[in-house]
């Protein structure tokens, strides 16, 4: 039941057509590029994929079309963030039955739930699918943390293989450790702590600003996992303005929007979100260019 999880995996954006449909033919071709520059795993219809954004059966062509395109070349892990646990339990059924490799499951969205009923939530999803899921917690954002207590329950169901940590507090990932061993797999999830994340011991780090610079990200976490940190912390100090975004209300439409600049999408969203404005636009934009500007030449490190 334990999957091979580990590496960087990229939480993907989800592309638009200017009438407001998902351009499937972008998001073939942005899947690709980040394969070729060295991925290891796909997320999508994650909070970048602007997941609560999509139908339902959006969120399952977004998952079949990925499942087609990438081909197991790497794992594709789609996010579940349903508003009931019921259509949660149908939204795993369905991914099992479309061939995705694991569920990131979220606690039940809009009502913000208990510690007490996101642990049945994720227990009825779990009992009710064969996928390997990961639990994404997201205290900051969702409103309830699974503590270690909390993790002590659910590890008593087998296919809840992994932790997306993203508590923004690194003691955790320790905590998880000195708990468990190595029973969950340990992702980072918040862009500007990876490095030290990985220097806990995370096994693999989901990122947002991955889609913007793909090698980048991928040489940091190698770096890592050598032991080379002094390396990788060169990297990092210059990724990590970039990577502050991905910590703020607006992380999709600064993330989308960097991947414009880059070359590497749209930075068109789905209402209620706007495209960034005024001040908050530039300041991505000169972010960017300082990034690009200063880039480091990754041949340095031989990766």
């Amino acid at each position: 039941m334990r999957p091979d999880w580990k590496g960087v995996y990229p939480a993907v954006s989800t592309q638009f057509r200017a009438d407001d449909s998902i351009d499937f033919e972008q998001n073939a071709k942005m899947w690709e590029s980040l394969i070729e520059d060295g991925v290891h795993g796909i997320i999508v219809c994650g909070t970048v994929g602007e997941n609560c954004q999509l139908s339902a059966e959006e969120k399952r062509q977004v998952m079949k079309a990925a499942v087609e395109v990438i081909a197991g070349r790497v794992p594709v892990i789609c996010g579940a963030a349903e508003t009931t646990t019921a259509a949660a339990v149908q939204f795993a059924k369905d991914a099992e039955e479309i061939g995705v490799d694991g569920l990131m499951l979220l606690p039940g969205m809009v009502y913000r739930s208990t510690e007490a009923e996101a642990i049945v939530h994720y227990q009825t999803v779990a009992r009710q699918t064969k996928l390997p899921i990961m639990i994404y917690n997201n205290p900051v954002s969702y409103g309830v943390d699974i503590s270690i207590e909390g993790m002590k329950v659910l590890a008593e169901e087998a296919n809840i293989v992994a932790v997306k940590e993203s508590t923004t507090d690194t003691r955790r990932i320790t905590e998880l450790y000195n708990t468990f061993d190595d029973r969950f797999i340990v992702f980072s999830g918040v862009d500007d702590i990876a490095l030290e994340s990985l220097m806990l011991g995370a096994t693999g780090w989901i990122s947002g600003l991955t889609n913007v610079f793909p090698r980048e990200s991928v040489a940091i976490y190698t770096l890592a996992q050598q032991g080379r940190y002094e390396e990788a912390r060169e990297i990092w100090r210059w990724f990590l303005p970039l990577l502050r975004l991905d910590t703020i209300p607006t992380l999709v439409q600064c993330i989308k929007f960097a991947e414009q600049l880059a070359g590497r999408g749209s930075e068109r969203v789905r209402a209620p979100r706007l495209p960034l404005a005024g001040e908050e636009r530039a300041y991505v934009e000169r972010v960017y260019q300082q990034a690009l500007e200063s880039r480091i030449d990754l041949s340095k490190f031989g990766l």
